[in-house]
């Protein structure tokens, strides 16, 4: 697996996540939804002059969005690590060594799940007492926090399997606090 870099044009990042190359993969994919997200919310923030928590939402979220954008790169090297271990010889220290990185690799995405979940309520934040000509643009920062909190805590599962670890119950939360974060922007579907 090539080594990968947000600095990239986009169109090449693209191209590496479509290929059949094993990274980036999920994991890199949350993490730049996740700092977009971020990203989203500092502009909304940003541009509603007259709220007074504009300032505040927007430092956090911008510190949001530095911490998790190198967590795109975190996640696709922990991956090449497990893949690694995977391709030692059955027996010796294999099993060993595949449960040890595949629990490192659970870490990253946790990681994710958590920011996504303070950008998920910040964008909830900046929908209900931001302005309201840029509700549209907090609200889909929500929905994709929402989604990448959603997705990083089922890569949290499926990293470590059957184990008996906190780490599965915390992503778990975070996926639905997430979720309930966002339940005051929902609309009742008009049809």
């Amino acid at each position: 697996m090539a080594s990968f870099s947000l600095g990239e044009p986009l169109e090449r990042i693209l191209e590496r996540i479509a290929s059949d190359d094993p990274g980036p993969a999920g994991g890199s994919v949350a993490a730049v939804a996740v700092a977009m997200a971020a990203g989203l919310v500092a502009m909304s923030a940003r541009l509603a002059h007259d709220w007074p928590q504009a300032g505040e939402v927007v430092e956090r979220a911008e510190a949001l969005r530095s911490l998790v954008s190198p967590l795109a790169v975190a996640d696709a090297e922990a991956y090449a690590n497990v893949l690694e271990a995977l391709r030692l010889p059955p027996g010796s220290t294999r099993e060993a060594e595949v449960a040890a990185t595949l629990s490192q690799a659970a870490d990253v995405p946790l990681a994710v799940a958590e920011a996504a979940s303070e950008v998920a309520t910040l964008a909830a934040l900046v929908a209900q007492a931001g302005s309201a000509h840029l509700r549209g643009d907090a609200v889909v920062a929500a929905e994709i926090a929402e989604a990448g909190a959603r997705g990083a805590a089922e890569l949290v599962v499926i990293n470590l399997g059957n184990r008996d670890d906190a780490r599965i119950r915390r992503a778990k939360d975070l996926a639905a606090s997430t979720r309930e974060a966002l339940r005051p922007l929902l609309r009742p579907d008009p049809s």
